[in-house]
């Protein structure tokens, strides 16, 4: 019957999924797996981390401006090795959030002046990274990285070594530090190079290495000392560049930094130690070492005075109580302000003694303040009453550091999703990256902006565009040390302006920008030096 034809017994049925069963099992699977090796598995697998590393990025970028793919795994790493001032600049003016993938870090970049304050003012989402090697050459547990309260009270311990009072005791040193530079940049010149203009930034580099030590722990280091850090900070510098290959292999950037910090941090720690001595035996103050360690005695007899049970007058507790700091500590911390402090200064100095030998209106307006304030009498040591009384010597440093501002780019991660705007949330342990350089280069706040012009810190209103005053960043982590840094390159330039004659040979490469953490002119300022007539 034709209702019957289709039947199959259940013998028949069971037989049929046998033959499907060995079917697939000999056949479908046998032919998947035909020729599959090692090279082919592997293949895939690099296939796939390709494709995941690629969606990650199209995913954390979101709506942001960036590049619409990335070279696997190293994005722009190759790019980054050199970096170039110009490109960075594209990719500021490219939109106020931008980003970028290298290696394993996706970096978005706040480049606007409200971007960039969002960033600084929010430690509830970021706090500052650096890049990855500076955990190991500054070590993990260096107060820059501490979060919170714990960093807030750090930095409460900090305060009082850049205090007037301090910042007066450190200028002899400077002075100290100044004069015999000075007298080596003529022996170079007049010596060495019979009057050809040869580059000066690495001289520079030297010299405000010399001056942050000095400032930093006085007469405790030698000058054999000072000399090996100024050769090696090179080395440190190079190895906390904004991208490097995320671990330290031998022979490397970070590796070569890693032994230079070593040396530093070792040094440092000699220099806590002497002052422990000399401080606990009464020593005269005379550096920011002996000044923090002063604290720390007064901090520790105060507080055993109370747990003896002896009554203390509240005028006898210290302004601030601090612990007591061990030897290494305190180098880890010195070693982070020779960091903040080293290149930006060795940048600022380049570039002022290029322009004010490019312009020596402003230079002779310079020279004539400072020898007014030491009553004509060039050698007279300053103090910081006279300094700040030094309307030019100002204004030309504080332009400066607009026009060509020495930290351009400040590196955070995001503690968790950062909601930077209402379309737009950067991921948890994404690198945030606030920039500086377009806030001071604003037209609005700052007229004619690629133009140096001191006047506007005299007779305009510069003073008063302190939203775009980033130069030293704002927020819970700005730089403790910013008004330090600014009189230290006031009384260089006006010591300089004093004593010294010099001419700038101007090439192609004078007024672009070289990106070395800082910024510098790219054909390292080329100078010759010579005495100036009493």
């Amino acid at each position: 019957m034709v209702v019957n034809g289709s039947f199959v017994s259940p013998t028949a049925d069971a037989k049929v999924a046998h033959r499907i069963a060995q079917l697939d099992a000999n056949g479908i699977i046998s032919t998947l797996l035909h020729g599959v090796n090692g090279w082919t598995i592997a293949l895939t697998c690099f296939l796939m981390l390709v494709a995941y590393d690629q969606f990650k990025y199209i995913y954390n970028k979101g709506s942001i401006v960036g590049p619409a793919w990335k070279a696997p795994f190293t994005g722009p790493f190759l790019d980054s090795v050199n970096p170039q001032f110009t490109k960075y600049y594209a990719k500021w003016i490219s939109a106020p959030l931008s980003c970028v993938s290298v290696f394993h870090k996706f970096v978005v970049i706040a480049s606007t002046r409200d971007m960039a304050r969002k960033v600084f003012n929010s430690p509830g989402f970021v706090k500052p990274c650096v890049v990855d090697a500076a955990f190991k050459l500054l070590r993990p547990n260096n107060w820059v990285f501490l979060d919170g309260k714990a960093h807030v009270d750090y930095r409460k311990g900090l305060n009082g070594l850049f205090t007037r009072q301090a910042l007066e005791q450190y200028l002899p040193g400077q002075e100290e530090v100044y004069n015999a530079y000075f007298k080596k940049f003529l022996r170079i010149s007049q010596e060495e190079n019979k009057g050809k203009a040869v580059p000066f930034m690495p001289e520079f580099r030297e010299l405000m290495c010399a001056v942050s030590c000095r400032t930093f722990v006085g007469h405790y280091i030698s000058d054999h000392a000072i000399k090996k850090i100024s050769d090696d900070f090179y080395l440190v510098t190079a190895a906390l560049e904004l991208v490097n290959f995320p671990i330290i292999l031998p022979y490397s950037k970070s590796w070569y930094g890693k032994k230079a910090a070593d040396m530093i941090l070792e040094e440092f720690a000699k220099c806590a130690a002497k002052s422990k001595v000399r401080m606990a035996a009464g020593g005269e103050k005379d550096c920011i070492l002996d000044f923090w360690v002063s604290s720390m005695i007064e901090s520790e007899k105060y507080r055993n005075k109370i747990a003896s049970g002896v009554k203390v007058d509240d005028s006898e507790k210290p302004s601030m109580l601090i612990r007591d700091f061990t030897d290494f500590e305190i180098s880890m911390t010195l070693l982070t302000f020779l960091f903040a402090s080293q290149d930006a200064t060795s940048s600022a100095a380049t570039w002022l003694f290029q322009i004010m030998a490019d312009r020596p209106e402003f230079l002779d307006r310079v020279r004539e303040e400072n020898l007014a304030i030491r009553n004509g009498d060039r050698h007279a040591p300053v103090t910081l009453d006279q300094l700040e009384k030094l309307p030019w010597t100002r204004a030309i440093v504080k332009e400066v550091l607009r026009y060509r501002p020495p930290v351009i780019m400040v590196p955070y991660i995001a503690k968790k999703d950062f909601p930077i705007t209402d379309t737009y949330t950067a991921p948890k342990g994404s690198m945030v990256i606030p920039t500086t350089y377009l806030a001071l280069h604003d037209s609005e706040a700052y007229p004619n902006p690629e133009t140096y012009d001191p006047e506007r810190w005299i007779t305009g209103d510069a003073d008063k565009q302190v939203k775009n005053w980033l130069v030293f960043g704002t927020g819970p982590h700005y730089c403790l040390g910013q008004t330090y840094a600014q009189l230290n390159l006031m009384l260089m330039m006006g010591k300089a302006s004093m004593l010294l004659d010099w001419k700038h040979q101007i090439t192609d490469k004078s007024e672009e920008i070289k990106v070395f953490a800082t910024i510098f002119p790219m054909d390292d300022c080329l100078l010759t030096f010579s005495e100036r007539p009493s």
